[in-house]
């Protein structure tokens, strides 16, 4: 026999849903066969499925370990072996992680097998014991903000359910600031706000910026402020208002000042320069600054606070070797 006591992951979920995730190999017919016959029993009572779960329900299952392990999928370690890695925590509580990601890792798979900075946070929360392999089975974190590949900076997840919701919710109203860091070429002397409508080409994973509103033209504003100045390059501290795939980087671009080592929509003979000088892979872009609105409930520690991400070293190189008296970094 093996006992389940309902965690607060689980809480509102009906029951069948709750057995599907945790008895994942299983089909459908034998999770209610078993229920008809109470080798799955809720609260020490026959149950039917449409149950709504509540926190510290019981949840007994009577079969051998065998049949248990054959339908979770036990071998099929939901806990990835990953190559070494230190995740850079920045923030930390019950029901949120926010990380500081090294450009080149995606935000999430795009492929079965692509390892992602969410399979390292869920690792790290494992080999922390802040997370089982049993409530692996029925509740996965997962990210709440994305970053290109080779952005750098600040991703949320959600530890919890209630983490991962409020949290989502925050960043679909856009009641919280986020800030990027970035070096352009050229120079901009003065904080400007700019509008535009995007359109992506799914094909080419290309985005055009245009002036005037288009049939599958999406709004964007972008604001930046020069903080740092040097030959033919401007530091920028960007804040991002509408939050749309490759904004930054092709906003800037359209206004004739692409990000250095952004190679697809930046200029290449200057990225050339700097790929030769210094190494560099990826465009400068960091995901550097978020504030928090004010916010109650599960997530109140993070209410109204700032959290800042360490610039990389490469592109802390860059700036100071760069870059006359940057303002804030």
């Amino acid at each position: 026999m093996q006992k389940i006591i309902i965690g607060k992951n689980e809480v509102g979920q009906r029951f069948d849903k709750f057995l599907f995730k945790f008895f994942k190999e299983a089909p459908g017919s034998f999770i209610y066969k078993m229920l008809r016959k109470k080798n799955i029993v809720l609260n020490n009572k026959k149950a039917n499925g449409k149950e709504k779960l509540n926190i510290n329900d019981s949840v007994k299952i009577y079969m051998t370990d065998d049949t248990i392990d054959k339908f979770t999928g036990k071998g099929n370690s939901s806990v990835l072996t990953l190559p070494h890695f230190s995740l850079d925590v920045v923030y930390e509580d019950e029901n949120i992680i926010i990380v500081n990601k090294p450009s080149g890792i995606l935000s999430q798979k795009a492929q079965k097998d692509d390892i992602s900075i969410n399979e390292y946070i869920i690792s790290y929360l494992v080999e922390t014991k802040s997370l089982s392999a049993t409530q692996l089975k029925t509740f996965k974190p997962g990210v709440c903000n994305r970053l290109d590949r080779n952005t750098s900076g600040l991703i949320i997840a959600g530890k919890s359910l209630i983490g991962l919701q409020t949290m989502s919710e925050i960043i679909k109203k856009r009641s919280m600031d986020k800030f990027y860091l970035t070096l352009v070429s050229g120079y901009l002397d003065k904080t400007t706000t700019i509008k535009g409508y995007l359109k992506k080409d799914k094909k080419t994973n290309k985005v055009t910026i245009s002036n005037k509103e288009t049939p599958d033209g999406k709004y964007i504003e972008t604001k930046y402020e020069p903080i740092g100045f040097g030959e033919n390059l401007t530091l920028l501290k960007v804040k991002l208002v509408t939050g749309r795939a490759h904004q930054i980087r092709a906003h800037l671009s359209s206004i004739g000042h692409g990000i250095i080592g952004d190679y697809k929509y930046g200029n290449k003979k200057i990225n050339d320069i700097y790929k030769e000088k210094y190494g560099l892979k990826d465009q400068l872009l960091h995901s550097w600054i978020m504030s928090f609105p004010e916010i109650k409930g599960a997530l109140c520690d993070l209410s109204q606070q700032t959290i800042k991400a360490a610039v990389p070293e490469i592109f802390k190189k860059i700036i100071d070797e760069n870059i006359q008296t940057p303002t804030e970094v």
